[in-house]
């Protein structure tokens, strides 16, 4: 039997939901939204690192416009 998996989510996530949590499995990292748990995107450290570099250098910005 697997263990539950331990899902953290930031701190500056709102208690109504809209928030991403992540758990680490056999060194991966699984990212989940809240509000939609059943779909799991699974990913490196070293990938999830260079993306959240990008977001708060403002590399997607524009994405949002």
């Amino acid at each position: 039997m697997t263990a539950p998996l331990i899902w953290q989510k930031s701190s500056f996530s709102h208690e109504e939901g809209e928030c991403v949590e992540l758990a680490t499995v056999d060194g991966a990292i699984q990212l989940r939204e809240s509000d939609d748990p059943d779909v799991v995107v699974t990913t490196a450290p070293h990938p999830l690192r260079t993306l959240i570099r990008g977001i708060k250098a403002g590399e997607f910005d524009h994405l949002g416009a």
